[in-house]
């Protein structure tokens, strides 16, 4: 019986993981230099988690089960709700602000398709307490650092802010199921169904286009000031405003200055309070979102006490999908990689020696223990970006040598062992 990976999914291959850990490693590399550690949760939850935070509806959207003990769980959709879930069970009481970031997989129930997957990848960073206003700029200057080191080009950063639209309407006492749905309908830029919402909210045409004003913003910093006059009697607006404002100036104290700022991001979420933002790679066509975030209170959703929180979430897939598009080469290592040949049987033993005393001083080492001929070795490292062949007949063995040749010059010189882990370690 032949079996097949199930649909939705995929086998990643040597050259393949080898672009992901280098993506990987280059995305960890840069957070963690700004100073977030690293929370692993499990893959799979209380299904009660998702829905308390998605609402019944997500149950159609994902994996879930009954295990042998009758507990409803669910693979996880996201990771999002597990990182505060984690921070209500183990956190709560931490120094604040948290640091954190994750690298999980993820999944889905839905309809596979270009550059969406039933298993998927999502590498997310969260700030849990802390100035939202520095946590904010700091992990948009910091997002921005990393698609940078590792090489996608022609990105957009869209940057808004949810309390300039919500202040309006809480101005004007639309009820939270309709500020919902307006926010959707935004979200989502149809806005023939925004305006016949408004229209059965009773909005007044000055209000109208004042919303409209708000949400036609697509410009710059100075785009975002010539604001403050249309909604300078709308308080929580007006404040809400000024605290993008204030964001965008120390985003540009990290050194960060090509964003967009669009007002029409809504993200669709009811719990976002603040500022909210999105990354795009036009290259990516209809999927083009690498990353979506901003600031949120949803540990109130878990019986905790409210804490603003700040995060992100890289889809991961979409990156990898960025980097081949844009054909970017992942670097080659400059590791030294040793290839460790017997030219006979009879020096097996003697070669594994060889090859673990290079093993245990941090060599990477393959060993021939196939019995292969000598050419066919040479091929081998060639092909595998093996940079070194040592190589162990009779006279190595006698004079307690190794022969060692540097594939790339051709050079090949007979010194003793530890003269071999002097050179490459060097």
């Amino acid at each position: 019986m032949e079996f097949n990976k199930p649909r939705g999914t995929r086998d990643f291959l040597f050259e393949d993981m080898e672009e992901r850990k280098y993506v990987e490693n280059t995305i960890r590399s840069v957070v963690e230099n700004y100073g977030f550690k690293e929370i692993k949760t499990p893959i799979f939850e209380d299904l009660e988690l998702f829905t308390t935070k998605s609402g019944e509806g997500i149950k159609e959207e994902i994996y879930h089960f009954q295990d042998k003990g009758g507990r409803d769980l669910a693979l996880r959709p996201e990771l999002t709700a597990s990182v505060s879930r984690l921070y209500n069970n183990n956190l709560q009481k931490a120094a604040k602000p948290l640091k954190m970031y994750y690298f999980g997989s993820c999944f889905r129930y839905e309809r596979p398709q270009a550059g969406r997957f039933r298993q998927f990848w999502q590498f997310g960073i969260e700030v849990i307490g802390g100035t939202p206003v520095y946590n904010e700029a700091e992990i948009i200057a910091m997002a921005n650092e990393a698609l940078t080191k590792v090489g996608i080009k022609n990105y957009e950063v869209a940057i808004g802010h949810l309390g300039i639209i919500k202040g309006v309407l809480n101005h004007l006492n639309v009820n939270p199921e309709d500020t919902t749905r307006i926010i959707a309908s935004i979200d989502k830029e149809d806005y023939e169904l925004l305006e016949k919402i408004l229209d059965e909210c009773s909005i007044s045409q000055e209000y109208k286009e004042i919303i409209n004003k708000i949400i036609s913003v697509n410009g710059t910093r100075s785009d975002l000031e010539s604001l403050k006059d249309v909604v300078k009697d709308i308080e929580d607006s007006y404040e809400a405003v000024c605290q993008l404002s204030e964001t965008l100036e120390v985003i540009e104290a990290f050194g960060f200055e090509d964003y967009n700022v669009k007002l029409s991001i809504a993200r669709g979420l009811d719990y976002y309070t603040g500022i909210v933002f999105e990354i795009y790679v036009p290259d990516l066509g209809a999927e083009k979102q690498i990353t979506g975030g901003g600031t949120y209170n949803l540990t109130a959703l878990f019986d905790s006490e409210e804490v603003e929180s700040t995060g992100f979430a890289f889809g991961f897939d979409r990156i990898m999908e960025a980097y081949h598009r844009q054909n970017i080469e992942t670097p080659t290592s400059d590791s030294q990689k040793v290839l460790v040949v017997p030219v006979k049987k009879d020096f097996k033993i003697d070669a594994i020696k060889v090859a673990q005393t290079l093993r245990a001083n941090n060599i990477i080492t393959d060993i021939d223990l196939k019995g292969k001929k000598l050419k066919k070795n040479l091929s081998y490292a060639n092909n595998n970006n093996i940079n070194n062949v040592i190589m162990i007949g009779q006279s190595e063995v006698e004079e307690n040598n190794v022969t060692l040749k540097d594939m790339d010059s051709g050079e090949q010189v007979t010194i003793s062992l530890s003269e071999a882990i002097e050179k490459l370690s060097n």
